[in-house]
C-alpha cells in the first residue's frame, strides 16, 4: 500500500497532481481490499509510524509549556496559537495523522479556555459563557479546517456547535425535556455523517474519514439520552426496561450493518454492559452479573465481527435497490 506521506512528496515534487494522486490511491486502496478480502473495514489514517508518537509527545511538551509559562491571562491563546503554527509543518508539510488531531484539539481547546477566562469579569451567566465559549471553539474549527482539511475537525466543529445549541437551550427547559432535543440534535449530526458517507460509497477518499468522527459523535449524542429516558442508569433495571435495552441494541446492530459503521454499537455496548449486569446483581446474582454478561455480550459481538460481512450481504439483500445506492459497497 502506498503511504499517504509518499503521495504528498510526489505532489510536492510535482511528479503528480492532485487528480492523478486521488486516481491512483483509489486504486491503491482497492487492490489491497481485493487481496485481502476485507470489504467491511472501516480504514482510516491515524497512525503511519512511531515518529507521530514522537511528535505528539513533544508538542504536547511545548504547548503545554507555553501554557504554563503565559499564565493565566494569556496561556491559554499564547498555547492555541502556538498549535496552529505546529500544524503548519507537521500537518501542511508532513501530513502526520495523529499530530493532526492533537493539535486540532489544542488549539480548539485553548481557545474555548481562553474565551471562558475572558469572560470570568463578565456579568453573564456560566451557561451564557459556555455557549459563548462553544461559538468561539465552533469557529476556531472552521477556520482550521479551511487550512488544513483534517477529517476530524468538521466533527470537533459540530459538537461545539451541539454543546452551544444544548447549553441555549438549558435556560428555557429542564433537563428530563433536554433529553429529547438532544436525540433530535442526535439524529441531525447522524444525518450529517450519512450526506458525507453517501458522498464516498467505495470509501476511498478523505470523505470517509470525516464521515467516521462524525459517526462517532452522533452515536452517544443519540444513546445516552435514549437509555436516559427508558431510566435504565440509576441503579433500579426491572425486566421489562432490560429487555426494551436489548431490542434498541439489536436496533442499533442492524443499522450498525446497513451503514457499514460500528460507532453506534461500541457508544451503546457500556450501556447494554451495565443494564445486564445490574438486572443480574439486583437478582442475587452479585459477584458474577458482571462476569457473565460481559462472556455474554463479548462472545457475541465476536461472531457478529467475524461474519460481519455475511450478516451485512444477507441485510443488504432485504432492502430496497435505491436505497443502497446511498449505502458503503
Amino acid at each position: 500500500m502506498i503511504s499517504e506521506d509518499n503521495i504528498q512528496s510526489a505532489i510536492a515534487a510535482g511528479i503528480l497532481d492532485e487528480a492523478t494522486a486521488q486516481a491512483l490511491k483509489a486504486h491503491a486502496i482497492a487492490a489491497n481490499r481485493n487481496i485481502s478480502d476485507v470489504a467491511d473495514e472501516e480504514h482510516f489514517r491515524l497512525i503511519s509510524g512511531f515518529n507521530d508518537i514522537f511528535v505528539v509527545i513533544a508538542s504536547l511538551l511545548l504547548i503545554t509549556s507555553i501554557k504554563w509559562i503565559g499564565g493565566a491571562i494569556y496561556g491559554n491563546l499564547l498555547a492555541a496559537l502556538t498549535a496552529w503554527g505546529l500544524a503548519e509543518f507537521f500537518v501542511l508539510k508532513r501530513r502526520m495523522a495523529l499530530p493532526a488531531i492533537l493539535l486540532l484539539l489544542a488549539f480548539i481547546g485553548y481557545l474555548f479556555a481562553a474565551s471562558q477566562n475572558g469572560m470570568l469579569t463578565a456579568d453573564i451567566s456560566r451557561a451564557q459563557s459556555f455557549t459563548i465559549s462553544s461559538i468561539v471553539a465552533t469557529i476556531a474549527a472552521w477556520l482550521h479546517w479551511l487550512r488544513f482539511k483534517v477529517p476530524i475537525t468538521i466533527a470537533a466543529g459540530t459538537a461545539a456547535l451541539v454543546a452551544t445549541c444544548l447549553t441555549s437551550l438549558m435556560a428555557f427547559i429542564t433537563f428530563f425535556y433536554l433529553m429529547p432535543v438532544a436525540i433530535v440534535i442526535g439524529l441531525g449530526v447522524f444525518a450529517f455523517a450519512m450526506y458525507w458517507d453517501k458522498q464516498d460509497t467505495k470509501r476511498q477518499t478523505q470523505k470517509s474519514d470525516v464521515a467516521f468522527w462524525l459517526h462517532l459523535l452522533a452515536a452517544p449524542i443519540i444513546i445516552h439520552p435514549v437509555f436516559e429516558l427508558i431510566g435504565v442508569l440509576h441503579g433500579d433495571i426491572n425486566l421489562m426496561q432490560a429487555s426494551f435495552a436489548l431490542i434498541l441494541y439489536i436496533a442499533i446492530g442492524i443499522i450498525s450493518l446497513l451503514i457499514d459503521r460500528r460507532a453506534l454499537m461500541v457508544s451503546a455496548l457500556g450501556y447494554v454492559v451495565y443494564v445486564f449486569s445490574t438486572l443480574l446483581s439486583n437478582m442475587g446474582h452479585v459477584d458474577i452479573g458482571f462476569a457473565i454478561t460481559a462472556f455474554t455480550i463479548g462472545s457475541a459481538l465476536l461472531l457478529l465481527s467475524a461474519f460481519w460481512h455475511q450478516c451485512r450481504a444477507s441485510l443488504l439483500n432485504l432492502i430496497p435497490s435505491k436505497l443502497k445506492l446511498s449505502l458503503p459497497t
